[in-house]
């Protein structure tokens, strides 16, 4: 886990700036603000309601309403006629972001909020301290990981479109239970007591829902490849981020394909229920943790996923027990391991947390499991105000074609048009595919997403933004990219548009050299459509659409 953490604050550090920083694509301060607005608000509004309907109650009316909303209603009314406690609930609670949710963030503590990049290079270098002090320790404790948990949801807070993808909320969830897996002080690798087993089947039950999740909604998607096998024929080539061995793996014959759709059906249906059934035999459990292992390993192997497979696949050793995990230790150790687990049972104080935070989960689950069974089940969302937990899914729908955003910009109306590469996004034909996983570059991932709206591009306020970034050629977006095409040239970019094509990998034929390694189509220009895109016509658009 440490080593998830480490990886997704050093991309945070990386990139950051360009995206939500002070000059950034889609600046913090504007989620914050809006937040700040939203908090006024509904503090506004419940003291106004108070106001004109709350009357105090008295003795009797405790016997007549429910203790639970009386208490509620009482703490509530305490809290509003206290103006310090009355800020405090405003903070962090009802300044929310735009589905509602309390904004947990600690840039709040940011008095000038034109300044934000060095707060957000501390949270960043904070959370690389933290995970890097757990990777060299071998060990967490609750002040560790609360230091993570912070970090992770301060920035995921403020990301914006950049951190909307389900590996956020879950590398989220999982630091949140890692809170009541990890001694409360010590940083000894080999604790005195035993993980309490409340807290281990909740890990498991979270392993089920990521899986079972993903599974169902792809049998519920209306993408009939899931269920007639031929999903896999397209995965590959239509992926966000290829790898190298994509292209091997797309060529494989399609009796391989359908076994690879049934066997992913398999593995994400039917092998979780290895993991959280009691009466299931110690083999099959152990089985049904490699199952998920060996799953993640492959996807690795087979696709630049940011980390959401190493993230996965932790939940999924944790599912391991000690007598099979110390196989790969040496024997002393595990002896020395086996005499410390065993020193000490766990305190009553322990059981009793572990016990109430097994009930909460629980009680934040009944959402989530009917949305699991509903046919109209949500993908990466969450049903509670703090988001700790949340049902996932990924690839619902498989396309069958690849298309891509390609950028370009001119000097002049007949000038020539320079494309943008960007680090790993697929676009000039020559260039392969890398092996960047557990690393992803956010913008590359945003832009492969916005294939799928480009009938709705006004929903993408942030491309706007971008195109216009790209011609005022500022240094921190230009960062983001693979190279920037006016770099050794005088002249500079005043018109900038956005055509989309089609790529497919090229087969090389007998004899041919220097073969590229896709073939793409052009499909339609997406942007603009008729003149051509100035700075003052990007400029005028960003602003009518950000008065929406």
């Amino acid at each position: 886990m440490a080593f998830v953490h480490l990886v997704a604050f050093w991309i945070a550090y990386k990139q950051n700036k360009a995206l939500i920083g002070d000059n950034g694509i889609t600046p913090a301060r504007e989620v914050l603000d809006a937040a700040e607005q939203r908090g006024r608000q509904k503090t506004q509004r419940r003291l106004e309601w108070r106001e004109q309907n709350y009357t105090e109650p008295s003795i009797p009316l405790l016997s007549v309403r429910r203790r639970k909303e009386k208490l509620l209603r009482w703490i509530g009314y305490f809290v509003d006629r206290n103006p310090r406690l009355l800020r405090v609930r405003e903070v962090l609670w009802d300044r929310s972001d735009s589905l509602d949710r309390p904004l947990t963030t600690m840039l709040w503590l940011v008095k000038d909020r034109e300044r934000l990049n060095p707060w957000l290079d501390r949270i960043a270098l904070t959370g690389l301290f933290a995970s890097g002090l757990s990777m060299l320790l071998g060990a967490a404790n609750v002040p560790l990981v609360l230091v993570l948990w912070l970090c992770q949801r301060s920035l995921m807070a403020v990301g914006g479109p950049w951190y909307s993808f389900g590996w956020e909320p879950q590398l989220a969830e999982l630091s949140f239970h890692s809170l009541f897996l990890v001694p409360f002080l010590s940083l000894n690798p080999l604790p005195k007591r035993d993980v309490p087993a409340a807290v281990q089947w909740t890990i498991r039950w979270m392993l089920f829902r990521i899986m079972m999740g993903a599974g169902l909604i792809k049998l519920r998607s209306k993408d009939k490849k899931w269920n007639d096998l031929s999903a896999m024929d397209y995965f590959y080539e239509t992926q966000p981020v290829p790898n190298p061995l994509s292209r091997y793996f797309h060529w494989m014959p399609r009796w391989w394909h359908k076994g690879e759709v049934l066997a992913n059906h398999f593995v994400e249906l039917i092998a979780p229920w290895f993991l959280i059934l009691p009466s299931i035999p110690r083999p099959w459990c152990i089985c049904g943790g490699l199952t998920q292992i060996v799953f993640q390993l492959i996807l690795i192997m087979a696709g630049n996923l940011s980390f959401l497979n190493w993230l996965t696949m932790v939940p999924a050793i944790m599912t391991l027990d000690d007598a099979f995990l110390s196989r790969t230790f040496p024997p002393a150790y595990r002896q020395l391991a086996l005499e410390r687990a065993t020193a000490q049972d766990l305190s009553l104080h322990t059981q009793t947390i572990s016990l109430v935070f097994l009930i909460l989960i629980l009680r934040l689950s009944a959402p989530v499991v009917r949305n699991l069974l509903s046919k109209h089940q949500k993908m990466n969302s969450s049903f509670d105000p703090l988001r700790l937990v949340n049902t996932y899914g990924n690839f619902g729908q498989v396309t069958e074609n690849r298309y891509e955003l390609i950028v370009s910009s001119s000097s002049s109306h007949n000038g020539e048009w320079r494309e943008y590469d960007f680090k790993v996004k697929v676009g000039n034909i020559y260039r392969s595919p890398r092996f960047i996983s557990p690393y992803h570059y956010r913008l590359d991932w945003v832009m492969w997403i916005a294939t799928t709206k480009t009938r709705s591009l006004d929903q993408c306020l942030w491309l706007y933004r971008l195109l216009s970034k790209l011609l005022q050629q500022d240094r921190e977006v230009l960062g983001l990219l693979e190279k920037d095409p006016w770099k050794d040239t005088s002249a500079k970019p005043k018109y900038i548009k956005v055509d989309m094509y089609s790529y497919r990998f090229h087969r090389k034929q007998p004899g041919e050299q220097n073969p590229p390694y896709w073939d793409r189509k052009f499909i339609t220009r997406i942007y603009p459509k008729g003149r051509l895109a100035s700075l003052k016509y990007l400029e005028q658009r960003i602003e009518f659409l950000s008065r929406r």
